[in-house]
Order: structure tokens, then C-alpha cells, then sequence
């Protein structure tokens, strides 16, 4: 999954939406983070979705900021998001003057309370230097529509953020 879209113009800065979408509706609220960082009212800012198979350290060091999507696997982040962090970990350390302060905000899929995905996720991005910008956004338990306004919500106010200067 890798998709891009505000490409046409000039773009000054770029969010990387980091998503692990095993399902489908987990690849709606992906879509949902997307559209609503692609709002119309956000006009200097480029968003990527992508797997975090298809990320890599250059990726997230090239971002202005990011959001990252995981499901909570047996109270932990996914195997995925842990795979991406293991690989871009120390290549971003190297690079503090890309890496340092990165804005992220955070989006769990949680079918328990979201509690120990969160702790797992605040201790690598702790040890990453990167600050979160927002509170985390937990969807808990059956999926409902609502975690789509939820990621869509999070996606406008990021990118808008970004758009503006404020992270």
C-alpha cells in the first residue's frame, strides 16, 4: 500500500501517514487518516500513505511529520509498525537535524484498551527523540464508524498544522 495524492502545486511540507492495515477496516480508517489530510483547506502539504513494509529511514527523515496507524497485537504495537521501527531506529538517531523533534501523532486499533500499544509506541519515539503533538487517537473494541471521522479528524488537524507552522 503506498498511495500519494495533493500532488499537483508546489508543496513546502510533507506528513507520511504510516499505516499497518491487515483488514479492511482498518484500511478505511488508513483512507479516512488520508482524505483528511488531504482536506481542501490544506494548502503547502504533500501526504503519503504507506505500509510500514514500504517505509524506510529516508522516508521519515524527508517528512515534515507523521502519523502513525497500528492495531494493537496481543497488547503491543503491530509486528509491522516494531519491524519499522527496529530498521529506521538508529539511521535517524545519525541524522538529528532531520530526525529530532519529528511531529508525530499516533492512531491505535485496539480490541483490549489500547494501553500497552501505547506505552510500547511512547517508549521507541521517546528513544527516537521524536514529539507527539497530539494525544494518541485510540479506536477500541468492534469497529465503528465513528473511528473514520476519528482518523479523518486527525489527518486534517495534523496536515493543517503543518500547513500552518504550528508543529
Amino acid at each position: 500500500m503506498s498511495e500519494t495524492i495533493n500532488t499537483a502545486g508546489d508543496h513546502s511540507k510533507s506528513l507520511l501517514i504510516i499505516a499497518h492495515t491487515p483488514s479492511p477496516n482498518t484500511r478505511e480508517m488508513a483512507k479516512a487518516v488520508l482524505e483528511g489530510a488531504q482536506n481542501e483547506v490544506i494548502g503547502q502539504v504533500k501526504s503519503k500513505l504507506v505500509s510500514p513494509f514500504d517505509c524506510d529511514h529516508k522516508m521519515v527523515l524527508e517528512s515534515d511529520g507523521l502519523i502513525l496507524l497500528t492495531t494493537e497485537n496481543f497488547g503491543y504495537m503491530s509486528g509491522a509498525l516494531k519491524d519499522l521501527f527496529d530498521r529506521v531506529y538508529y539511521p535517524c538517531l545519525a541524522e538529528p537535524t532531520l530526525n529530532d523533534a519529528k511531529p508525530f501523532a499516533l492512531i491505535i486499533k485496539a480490541g483490549l484498551d489500547g494501553t500497552g500499544t501505547q506505552a510500547s509506541v511512547t517508549k521507541i519515539t521517546s528513544g527516537l527523540k521524536w514529539r507527539q503533538v497530539q494525544a494518541a487517537t485510540l479506536c477500541k473494541g468492534e469497529f465503528e464508524s465513528s473511528f473514520l471521522d476519528k482518523c479523518r479528524h486527525l489527518g486534517l488537524t495534523i496536515a493543517a498544522s503543518l500547513d500552518a507552522g504550528i508543529i
